[in-house]
């Protein structure tokens, strides 16, 4: 794995803040700290597009002539199948 530096730039607050992260032994060093950071933000995002993309989706499917009683059916149907 190739690395890349970067410099930036933080306020007094902020750098005390990492450096508190480091000291209570959470992380070893700023960098350790930043892509910790930076891995949680891409899986965030992820799952934000997955559940945007789900929602766009359902809104393109249409009005459902199904009722609420057959939605839930089928979803504990569903959770059923996978216990």
């Amino acid at each position: 794995m190739t690395t890349t530096r970067k410099t930036i730039t933080l306020t007094k607050q902020q750098d005390n803040w990492v450096k508190a992260q480091i000291a209570n032994g959470d992380y070893t060093n700023d960098s350790e700290y930043f892509r910790d950071l930076i891995r949680r933000d891409q899986e965030q995002r992820s799952r934000f597009n997955t559940l945007k993309t789900s929602i766009m989706d359902g809104l393109n499917s249409g009005i459902s002539q199904r009722t609420v009683g057959d939605i839930w059916a089928e979803a504990e149907a569903k959770h059923n199948a996978r216990s």
